[in-house]
Formats: C-alpha cells, structure tokens, sequence
C-alpha cells in the first residue's frame, strides 16, 4: 500500500478495555481510517467520555456501522457475541474481520477463520480475510512453548503458572476485579481447565504433531491491572546454550518476540506489543518465561499486528511502543 492507500475500520463492541486500546493505536496508525466505533450500550455518545484517557485525542462518537464504508470490521464484543453479529448482518464478502473473542479460536467443521497468532501462521494470515485473535494466556504461553513444539521436542509433561492482571476479568466490574478485592490479594481459578487451553493444545499439536503430553496450567489472578507473566517447565534434554540458540533460531524473523539475557520484570512490556522470553535449565528442566502486555500483545496490539500482515504493509506498523518501565 501507498501512503494514500489507508484502511477504512470499523469496531463493534467498542466500550471494553480491548476496544480501547484498539482505538488507541488505530488513531495514530499511519494506514489506519478508524470510521466507526459502535457500542450498544453507548449509541450517539462520545467515545471520550467512555475512554476517558482519549479526551483531546479523538471527537468521534458511538455509531453503527455502513458496511459499505469499510475495509475492515473488529469485532470486540464479549465471547458468543461475535457469532451473533455476524449471523444477524450479511457483510459483504470482500470485508475483511478480526475477531478478538474466543467464538472462531478452536478449529472444527465450516469455521473459516485462521488462527492470529503469527509466531505460528503468518503466513496464512497474510492471505486470510477472516481472523480469530488469539486469547492472552494463550498467547503468552504459546510463545514461551512453540519454538520446543517446532523443534519436536516436547518430550514430557508442560507445567505452567501464569498470572494476570485484573483487566484480563473485562470492563464490567465483578466481586474478583474489585479493587477492594483485587489489591494485595492473589488467587487461583480454573485450575487445569481454564478456557484458553484448547487452542494452545491446537497449535502445539499443529508444529508437534505427534504431541500426546499433558499440558497442566494454574493461571492466577494478580493484583495489578495489566500484563501477564508466565512461568512453564519441562525435560529437556539439551544444554541452556542449546535451548537459547534454538529460541532465537525460531523467532528471528519476528520482530515481537525477544531473548533476554537477564530475568525479565513485567514492566518491561506492559504498553507494547512485545513478548520478552528467558530462558534456565535446572538439571534436565527447561525453564522458560514469558511476559507480555495481556491487553496489547495478548489483544488488541496482536490484532493490529494481524490487520498489518493481511493489508500487506509493515507487521510492526502503529505498534511502536514504549514500555512504561517504572
């Protein structure tokens, strides 16, 4: 595409954390046309006052959507709603979606959307026209296990802990987002059968294909507002050096994914669509960690990432973020 040539957008379901952040990015994309932003509940008010850290950034307000005046339609609603929408408006064919729910992540019979994670299917993305976005656990856990999966050597059972940040729980408050709850608190829930364990087994077995190992994950709630920090382990045979060079052979090519020579911090990535990874054998156990923004990389930032790879311009394109650090 040409400086000229930008990418008319619409977003459904634009009042949650996710669609906040999309909004965010798309603003100050250099392809981007951000066009209409519609929200159920919000019709006909300003987005601002919804998104308050938008104020002076934007005078767009809540709207549906022409279908005739888009490129390209996110679909950012709560899980089940995507498939509603879609059933309820016939789009026409050349409109491209990226749906940021879990409705089209697992693969079966007639669903046509391609798998967003680009670490694994960039090049299916590139010639998709329909995407499933990842989840954000799995995104952090994938990208701390494909590399082995690629290399067929996942050998052992997967042990995993992740925590997360409260705005992985959404925008509508609940008893475990409270932030009376929340703070200096920690717990665990849906332990080994949390609902992003399906599409990280799907892609393990998509680069292991004879994979038949456990994956056993206990995600955490933490009591900050954002990230996710991933801990996962198994056998390994080779050395550390050997597992780093294999980890930076993988993600060479993807400009997202970063080795860090020493333990990583969270912040570190929170506000940008990176993963940092490091790694640590303890006698025949592969350590590995994996940080990334839960609401960038794990959401929003990773859809841009895909609309860049499908529009055929520069995957790091309005996703040149800084770390808020400190």
């Amino acid at each position: 595409m040409t400086n000229f040539e930008k990418i008319s957008i619409g977003i459904v379901g634009g009042a949650g954390y996710t669609a906040g952040e999309l909004i965010r990015i798309l603003l100050y994309h250099p392809y981007a046309n951000l066009k209409y932003i519609q929200s159920s509940s919000n019709d006909g008010e300003a987005v601002a006052s919804v998104h308050r850290d938008l104020v002076g950034e934007t005078e767009m307000t809540f709207s549906e959507i022409d279908p005739d005046q888009v490129d390209l339609i996110f679909l950012c609603s709560g899980h089940g709603k995507s498939q509603e929408y879609l059933a309820a408006n016939s789009l026409p064919g050349r409109i491209k979606i990226i749906d940021l729910s879990h409705d089209f992540r697992l693969k079966r019979a007639g669903n046509e959307f391609v798998y967003g994670l680009p670490e694994l299917n960039r090049e299916s993305i590139r010639s998709a026209s329909k995407i499933a976005n990842p989840g954000c656990f799995a995104t952090g856990i994938q990208l701390a296990l494909l590399p082995l999966a690629a290399a067929r050597l996942i050998q052992d059972d997967l042990h995993v802990n992740a925590i997360t940040g409260s705005t992985g729980a959404g925008q509508s408050p609940t008893k475990t987002s409270h932030f009376s709850w929340r703070d200096n608190n920690l717990s665990v829930y849906k332990a080994f059968e949390h609902q992003h364990l399906g599409e990280i087994c799907e892609s393990l077995q998509q680069a292991q294909p004879d994979l038949n190992h456990a994956l056993h994950f206990i995600p955490v709630r933490g009591n900050h507002t954002r990230g996710i920090f991933t801990m996962a382990y198994t056998r390994f045979q080779g050395t550390a050096d050997e597992a780093n060079a294999l980890y930076g052979n993988y993600y060479l090519s993807h400009p997202f994914v970063h080795l860090s020579e020493e333990n990583p911090d969270m912040k570190q990535v929170v506000n940008t669509n990176k993963c940092l990874l490091y790694l640590e054998k303890h006698n025949d156990q592969l350590m590995i960690i994996s940080c990334i923004d839960n609401l960038l990389k794990g959401a929003s930032g990773q859809a841009v990432q895909n609309m860049n790879l499908m529009f055929g311009l520069n995957e790091r394109s309005g996703l040149n973020l800084k770390a808020v650090a400190f």
